[in-house]
């Protein structure tokens, strides 16, 4: 007898649905084609277990299994259950007429108990567009796959629960989130403040710009001057994500399997900071089976590069595409893959190998050790990064204040004033703030008057400044007016961007 079972397989961050065939015929043998993995080939010690476990067994019989379609490779283990029902259903041991209106996914224990896998979101998003009546998952998944309205979501503990729901219409607990109010509930919950940052106004200040147009920023400052305290409480200011930029990052981490069993939408801002010794695929994404990297990771929020020098040449190198293109391609020669990664870069380095100079008067490193540590960043790739701020050492009088500073809600309703300002700007165009400008935008939005020509005119003679560059400043300029409801831009705009840009200054040669 044949039979049909429909699961899912991931390709970027989509899903395709996988049929699959199972035929039960007279002989001897198991045989499982389509192209699966390792995983899925071991599938059936597991199946055998599991099933025996639970009061049933493979039968004795000539059993093909085909995952169709035949030429896309399958990999991991969340086949089991979709296999075991279609050959407990092909042997006439479960009834298979509703069988067809579901996606059935899950890793299946000895026990015949569920483990959880990833990619739920995408694969439920494909179930409810491709007319599925449900999905039937392991539980610890049901809350991810909940968030998709229009389809009934089942979270099951055990492959017995199931057979039973089929054979005996046994009631499955059908999962059901409400997903705006979820939604709601978690969109300012942040673990940092600004106000636990003692001095370092102009680098607030300029997290601030940086923030409100989206720009990329690397903070320069000696051990301890607050570099990091402060990256770590950007997402604290940053716009809430709107409901459809939280299902596009959740559905990264679903892919990536980082959603936890209790989470079912992701409400905040990613914060992503990997360690130096990072490599260049597990940064930009790849691998024999591809995945995405922690640029995709910081989808739509944060990536975090403590101490950029410490980072291999080659790893940085690769981030200059998607700093430009906003997307990540993986090529392979059989398919392509594209990952989103629209994310503000944050950076911090010192400003030399010892750390302290120019607050060090004894500075211990020679020019030619100065020169090398700023070499380990490439000029294009600074070029990259709109704002460039010193981040100097707080002094005993600012740490021994008791006043707190300013908090990150009252920066985050300025921040987001001028966003609302830049979505209005750009509303019928493919941009969302000011960092995403290119040069037809930049022409039309950043005119300038005869005294910020000249303002911008010697700044690039001055610092030797590159075209893009010069756009970055167009564009900090744009943002820092909107942030003080400013139609044109003016000259003390252009005066404090150009200000931005600390690394094209002969002062790190001094």
């Amino acid at each position: 007898m044949l039979v049909k079972v429909s699961g899912a397989a991931i390709h970027g961050v989509s899903a395709q649905i996988i049929t699959i065939e199972v035929n039960v015929d007279q002989g001897v043998g198991y045989h499982l084609v389509g192209l699966p993995d390792n995983a899925i080939k071991e599938s059936s010690y597991r199946i055998s277990a599991a099933l025996k476990n639970s009061g049933f067994k493979i039968p004795g019989k000539k059993i093909t299994i085909n995952m169709a379609p035949a030429d896309l490779r399958k990999e991991g283990s969340a086949y089991d259950m979709s296999i075991a029902l279609g050959i407990l259903a092909a042997s006439d041991m479960i009834k298979a007429e509703r069988l067809g209106d579901y996606i059935i996914m899950g890793e299946l224990s000895l026990d015949g108990g569920l483990q959880p896998i990833r990619g739920v979101l995408p694969i439920a998003i494909k179930g409810r567009e491709m007319g599925y009546k449900g999905i039937i998952l392991p539980r610890q998944n049901a809350r991810e796959a909940a968030i998709v309205n229009n389809l009934e979501v089942y979270g099951v503990e055990n492959i017995r629960q199931v057979i039973d729901f089929f054979n005996e219409d046994a009631p499955l607990e059908q999962f059901e989130i409400d997903t705006r109010k979820e939604f709601q509930d978690k969109v300012d919950h942040f673990p940092f403040d600004f106000d636990e940052v003692k001095g370092q106004e102009a680098a607030k200040r300029a997290m601030e710009v940086a923030a409100a147009g989206g720009h990329n920023i690397i903070l320069i400052g000696s051990p301890g001057s607050g570099k990091t305290m402060i990256a770590k409480r950007l997402p604290s200011i940053l716009p809430p994500l709107n409901l459809k930029e939280a299902l596009e990052t959740t559905k990264i981490h679903s892919v990536a399997g980082k959603m936890g069993a209790e989470t079912s939408l992701m409400t905040i801002r990613p914060f992503r900071s990997p360690h130096h010794t990072i490599s260049d695929v597990a940064l930009v994404g790849g691998g024999s089976y591809p995945q995405p990297g922690e640029i995709s990771l910081a989808h739509n929020g944060v990536l975090f590069l403590d101490e950029m020098p410490e980072f291999k040449r080659a790893v940085l190198e690769v981030m200059r595409q998607p700093l430009e293109d906003r997307v990540v391609t993986i090529s392979r020669a059989k398919f392509t893959i594209e990952y989103p990664a629209s994310f503000m870069l944050v950076a911090s380095m010192n400003p030399s190998p010892s750390g302290y100079f120019p607050d060090d008067p004894n500075n211990t490193s020679s020019a030619l050790e100065m020169q090398r540590y700023m070499n380990k960043l490439s000029g294009p790739l600074l070029d990259r990064i709109d704002i460039h701020i010193e981040v100097s050492k707080v002094e005993y009088e600012q740490l021994a204040e008791k006043r707190k500073g300013e908090n990150s809600a009252k920066i985050r309703e300025r921040v987001i004033n001028a966003r609302n300002i830049q979505t209005e700007r750009y509303k019928d165009l493919e941009i969302n703030y000011n960092a995403q400008m290119g040069p037809k935008e930049i022409e039309k939005y950043c005119a300038l008057d005869d005294y910020s020509q000249l303002l911008i005119k010697a700044a690039m003679l001055k610092l030797n400044l590159s075209a893009r560059a010069y756009d970055r400043i167009l564009k900090v300029a744009r943002t820092i007016a909107d942030l003080e409801n400013s139609e044109k831009i003016e000259g003390d705009h252009i005066s404090e961007a150009i200000q931005y840009r600390s690394l094209d200054r002969d002062f790190w040669n001094a």
